[in-house]
Formats: structure tokens, C-alpha cells, sequence
């Protein structure tokens, strides 16, 4: 790419880098298309630019496209230095940013804050994965949000089942590799063991806490249990992995958004997800990954509040 040269490492760096719109325009093109702009519509490289109005146009079929459209940013009036902005925050805190914290940093309304940053989220969100866990993986399931006494009655049923009231949450670790987290209904057996079978290789070491909806596991995988009433490790089976993630994304809930509605609570997993599983990445190369996933999603206002 021709930016990696001067290419920014720190956020002040980022800021003045990306503070003129042409600048943002072109590294958002070589990144969407590094082989040359093709036609969002026919695939055409007839084009001609319109550049009063930063559009292309095709020759073949008439479209006229910009380098936002079919991408996080479409539809959005927020200048893309403000989201270059964004995303570099939301790609190097280790423990988010809240809407509140990024409308005060963007000089935005914290409507179009959070709006904002749950579409960033979206980029973040890795929607298939490419090959199964495999060697020693830890699974475990933790609960979320308060107590289903205090909490109103409509958000009451996009709730789990479990820890009174509170959102379930089940995840899997390949040690020194990638975790993976999705909220689930309950802990039934029903749910939680086709998870473990659709996401980790046969013939793995599995490594469980004492819950039963892990004891069928035995027939594909080297099952191993620690039972946390009597100890959290023996030897090399423990779910401390696992934990550690838990403790990352309880201090991001908690810590930095302080309420989170169940219903995006997976956004919030895989923006913390994305994020650990690129811990060893330096902040730019992790900025340029996320800003390579802007296209194919797009989040409306309506969607998200639906």
C-alpha cells in the first residue's frame, strides 16, 4: 500500500495524517480496491470521475458509486476524518470507548456517537472463521448485566435464562490462539454442546469447568474437567484462559460502558473478541485491518434500534 511508508503509530499521529478528506478518500479506495476501482454494480473498469462530487461513474452501466457506498460509512454526513478518528480509538483501546467519552472526542452528539459505534463494531465483527480450534481449547460460559429484579420488564426477554435473570455468554479459547464468544439462550446441554462440535477439530483436548452440559464431549475429544469448588488449576487443565478474557470483557461492560442492552451485547463481544485476538499487532496495522472490513456491512438507524 503507498500510506505504509509514513504511515501514522499513535493516535495524534492519526488525527493530523488523516485530517484532510482527499487523504482519507484515497486510502479508503487503495484499501477497497488495490487492483483498481471497479463498478459496484457490473464489475466494470469503464469509469470516469466526477470530481466535484467524488463519484465515479461507469461507462458500461451508468452507476454512479462514491468510495463510502455499500461500506459502514454510507448515508453517514460525518466527515471520514472524524471516523478515521473513531475507528483508531476503537481498534487500539484495549477496553472500548463509550458514546458518551467519543461524542465529547468527536464533537458529535452522542446519538451519532453511539450510532457510530456500534456500525465500527460491525466492522469488527468476524463472521465466519476459517478453520476449526484445534490443540488444547478451554470452553467456559459466564453471565452478564444485573439481576433480572432490577432490570424493565421489556429488556427482560432478550435475556438469557441463567444467573438470575443476567445474559449468558459461552466462549472458546485455543490456547495462544483465537477465542470466540457469542451470547446463547441458556446452558441446556441442547445449546452448549453443539457449539463446542461446530467450533473445535475432533480429537482436541477440551478443557471444562464441572457444568454437565459438557459431559457428552467424551466421545470426539480428550475431555478434561476442573471442578472450581475444589480448585481452578490441576497440572494443565484449568479454564484461566478463558477467565482472562471474561475479566477483559466484564472490565469493557462494566467499566467503560456501564450499561449494556442484551440485544448488542454480541456487537460488545466481538469488538472485544477482534481485539484480543490481535493483541499482538502493532495499532496501526490493526487500525488498516478494521478499516478493511468497512465493506459489504452497512447498519441503519433503524436497524439498530429495531
Amino acid at each position: 500500500m503507498t500510506h505504509r511508508d509514513n504511515f501514522p503509530n499513535t493516535l495524534v499521529d492519526a488525527i493530523l495524517y488523516f485530517s484532510d478528506e482527499d487523504t482519507c478518500r484515497e486510502f479508503l479506495t487503495d484499501l477497497r480496491w488495490p487492483d483498481g476501482v471497479r463498478c459496484l454494480q457490473c464489475g466494470s473498469d469503464r469509469l470516469g470521475k466526477i470530481s466535484t462530487r467524488h463519484l465515479w461513474r461507469c461507462k458500461d452501466c451508468k452507476y454512479e458509486f462514491s468510495v463510502r457506498k455499500g461500506t459502514i460509512f454510507e448515508d453517514s454526513a460525518i466527515p471520514l476524518s472524524k471516523w478515521m478518528a473513531a475507528m483508531w480509538i476503537y481498534s487500539a483501546s484495549k477496553k472500548g470507548r463509550s458514546s458518551h467519552q467519543l461524542s465529547k472526542d468527536l464533537g458529535v452528539t452522542q446519538k451519532t456517537a453511539w450510532h457510530m459505534s456500534h456500525r465500527i463494531r460491525l466492522a469488527m465483527e468476524t463472521e465466519s472463521f476459517e478453520q476449526p480450534l484445534s490443540g488444547e481449547v478451554e470452553a467456559d460460559e459466564t453471565y452478564v448485566g444485573g439481576q433480572a429484579k432490577y432490570q424493565h420488564e421489556a429488556k427482560r426477554k432478550h435475556i438469557g435464562t441463567g444467573g438470575a435473570g443476567k445474559a449468558v455468554v459461552m466462549g472458546l479459547l485455543e490456547r495462544h490462539g483465537e477465542v470466540r464468544a457469542r451470547t446463547v439462550p441458556n446452558v441446556r446441554l441442547s445449546t452448549i454442546d453443539p457449539i463446542v462440535r461446530e467450533n473445535v477439530e475432533p480429537g482436541s483436548s477440551v478443557y471444562t469447568d464441572a457444568l454437565m452440559s459438557y459431559t457428552h464431549l467424551d466421545d470426539v475429544y480428550v475431555h478434561e474437567v476442573i471442578d472450581h469448588a475444589e480448585s481452578y488449576v490441576r497440572g494443565h487443565v484449568h479454564t484461566n484462559g478463558l477467565e482472562n478474557f471474561w475479566s477483559i470483557f466484564k472490565r469493557t461492560v462494566y467499566g467503560t460502558h456501564h450499561c449494556v442492552d442484551p440485544v448488542h451485547l454480541d456487537l460488545y463481544l466481538g469488538e472485544t473478541a477482534y481485539r484480543f485476538n490481535t493483541r499482538d499487532e502493532k495499532d496501526g496495522n490493526r487500525f488498516i485491518d478494521v478499516v478493511s472490513r468497512v465493506a459489504g456491512k452497512r447498519l441503519t438507524w433503524k436497524e439498530l434500534t429495531a
